[in-house]
């Protein structure tokens, strides 16, 4: 089992930044709001994970942000897909198209 664990969580690292920009092409999000709708989707994640990862994505040029005002406590940077952000994503809907159709394949062997 615990070997099977391992591969889990290796197999949702490798998907988390395509899940994170799926999220994103929906528009603008907020931390929370994403670590939501990641966690609604059963890919748990918590903030230590998401912010390196938000930060990367952003300093890849894949990612912007903005700082919005909240009436509930301090500002909140909200993130949202860049145009070179866009095409990534793109490309990774492809790469993922083509990886679960070979998974598909095998698994009809």
């Amino acid at each position: 089992m615990e070997k099977t664990d391992n591969v889990k969580s290796q197999m949702r690292k490798g998907i988390l930044e395509y899940c994170i920009l799926l999220i994103l092409k929906r528009g603008q999000a907020y931390a929370n709001d994403i670590i939501r709708l990641l966690q609604e989707a059963r890919l748990i994640v918590v903030e230590g994970t998401l912010y390196p990862l938000l930060m990367r994505l952003k300093n890849m040029n894949l990612l912007t942000y903005q700082w919005v005002e909240s009436t509930q406590g301090p500002p909140r940077k909200y993130y949202a897909l860049t145009a070179e952000g866009e095409q990534f994503l793109a490309d990774l809907g492809q790469a993922w198209d083509e990886i679960e159709k070979t998974i598909n394949h095998l698994k009809e062997l």
